[in-house]
């Protein structure tokens, strides 16, 4: 195929409806169809990337290869394609300004006034065919972040009138997800929303090809008729996306739909045969089958808010799944722990995580946390900030370093065994300035971490400033850590390990943003491994 085709899914009536999930689900379609698909995001707020945004403002942010700091649904396209993503999936209207900003200071515009249309519209049509014009892949799905008719998603819906204009028909199409909200007072679906949101995007000159109903209730056909009919669209362009009790069972969904059947006819393209999602089925199977069930607690500072750890929880279904095990995860909020209520709170559970974040809340409930599991042999798995606050736990508490902190919590502490790492020390800008994608680990063995791995040789994504203070190395280690993952080029302590433990192991990195439905990280499928094993053991 020598040109793309693009796919548009748009959004209307709500935020949160899922359009990340329906564009993922499509392309899983499309792929196991044997498609070449990219998925790429367009987010209309003013901040360069969701580096510097707080998780409850706007979810976890997913870190790329290339350390792109991104929307978390980048995080749901490569676990549904299994295809890693980069800086180029993801643009902010942050990004398309500082751009067209510095060409116009570079003069590139000719003295001409920079405008939204065309500089602004121009810039995001560029980016939206950056990937298409690879030779890559066959078909691009752009994913517009916000709702139609938002003020600031206006410069991306005309820039998607224009391309589709550009491109001819056939080889670009735009897919509406909307709402059809049932009124319990009246007992029945209304489809009036779903018919202005459709029409505030025919006011921006697009017409929808295809219309995704996120809906409580089946939709009749009679409703769906009438959707087709006010709405201008084909009947079997009417696609219903109803509740799931899990987002990976949302592409058989919408293959029984049709959604990718339609797509592509729309698209002029052929349907090649039967999705093959063998794999995919099979991991369903064992996700919706588990023969036991473990208890693991997640202990961090942002818990109200799910999708602060979204990739997290994502990945304990992945590694559940690969142990035949349902993970049953219960949020505690650091914060919120003590000396008083630590039994209470963890005593009960067969495995505990402790949470990447930044900041000094919570921080002694971690510490607090960590003196629980270790004291009392609960397998343990730190993530970043996690695996940081384990070394200060252990080095108060075992190796004698009273008062020993992260110079992040206590710039004063006697004993820095977490310290700002060096590059860090002159920088003065927060946005994309830390330790960001991926870089190589070396692994001893025998350790914990190894077996996980089964190599010694890795590669994981950070997204950190502090780190293990190596002047503290040796004397923790005397003490009984064991540092046994290190960076070959800068001798960073990327895992720190207990042997005394049955199984006790930190990271400096997060494992959680390689973990895919096909390839479960292994080091969570260890962990949930260990999980289970306490758990049979304790019941013996």
């Amino acid at each position: 195929m020598a040109n793309a085709k693009y796919i548009f899914v748009t959004g209307g009536v709500t935020s949160s409806l899922g359009k990340g999930i329906i564009a993922a689900s499509l392309a899983k379609l499309l792929q196991a169809r044997g498609y070449r698909v990219a998925l790429q995001k367009f987010d209309p707020y003013i901040n360069v990337d969701p580096g510097t945004l707080n998780p409850y403002e706007h979810g976890e942010c997913y870190v790329t290869e290339d350390g792109a700091e991104t929307d978390l649904d980048l995080g749901h396209y490569e676990r549904f394609l299994g295809v890693p993503t980069s800086q180029t999936n993801n643009v902010t209207t942050g990004r398309i300004y500082q751009s067209v900003i510095e060409k116009e200071r570079r003069g590139e515009f000719l003295g001409k006034t920079v405008q939204v249309v065309p500089h602004i519209t121009n810039e995001i049509k560029e980016r939206m065919q950056l990937l298409g014009k690879t030779g890559d892949y066959d078909i691009v799905i752009t994913e517009i972040g916000g709702t139609v008719g938002d003020i600031e998603s206006l410069p991306y819906i005309e820039a998607v009138r224009q391309l589709l204009w550009d491109l001819g028909e056939h080889n670009g199409i735009v897919i509406h997800l909307t709402l059809v909200p049932y009124l319990s007072a009246a007992g029945e679906l209304k489809t009036k929303p779903t018919q202005h949101s459709v029409m505030t995007l025919m006011e921006s000159g697009i017409k929808a090809d295809i219309i995704v109903c996120r809906t409580e209730h089946e939709l009749s056909d009679e409703l769906r008729y009438k959707i087709a009919l006010f709405c201008n669209v084909k009947r079997e362009a009417v696609i219903q996306s109803i509740d799931a009790s899990t987002i990976y069972d949302v592409p058989n969904m919408m293959l029984l739909e049709g959604l990718d059947k339609v797509a592509l006819q729309k698209l002029d393209l052929p349907q090649k045969g039967e999705p093959d999602l063998t794999q995919w089925n099979a991991f369903l199977q064992r996700h919706k089958n588990p023969k036991h069930r473990v208890k693991i607690g997640l202990v961090g500072k942002y818990v109200e808010l799910q999708d602060s750890y979204k990739s997290i929880l994502e990945a304990f279904i992945h590694a559940g799944a690969a142990n035949e095990v349902r993970v049953d995860l219960e949020t505690i909020h650091s914060e919120h722990l003590n000396e008083e209520n630590i039994e209470a709170r963890l005593g009960h559970l067969d495995g505990v995580l402790v949470a990447p974040g930044f900041g000094s809340r919570g921080i002694e409930g971690k510490i607090s946390a960590l003196q629980y599991v270790r004291e009392h042999h609960i397998p343990f798995l730190g993530i970043c900030l996690g695996m940081q606050m384990a070394v200060v736990e252990f080095a108060r508490n075992v190796a004698g370093l009273a008062g020993a902190n992260s110079t992040e919590m206590d710039e004063h502490t006697p004993y820095p065994v977490i310290s700002l790492m060096e590059s860090q020390k002159t920088v003065t800008d927060k946005g994309g300035t830390m330790r960001l994608g991926a870089w190589d680990c070396e692994l001893t063995k025998p350790s914990h971490i190894f077996d996980a791995y089964g190599k010694t040789h890795i590669s994981e994504r950070h997204r950190h400033r502090y780190e293990f203070n190596n002047d503290y190395k040796e004397t923790l280690e005397a003490a009984g850590l064991r540092c046994t993952g290190i960076n070959p080029e800068t001798g960073l302590v990327e895992v720190i390990e207990l042997p005394s433990h049955p199984w006790f192991v930190g990271v400096q990195y997060h494992p959680e943003y390689k973990s895919t439905v096909a390839t479960p990280h292994p080091l969570f499928v260890a962990f949930v491994k260990a999980a289970l094993q306490r758990k049979l053991e304790v019941r013996k």
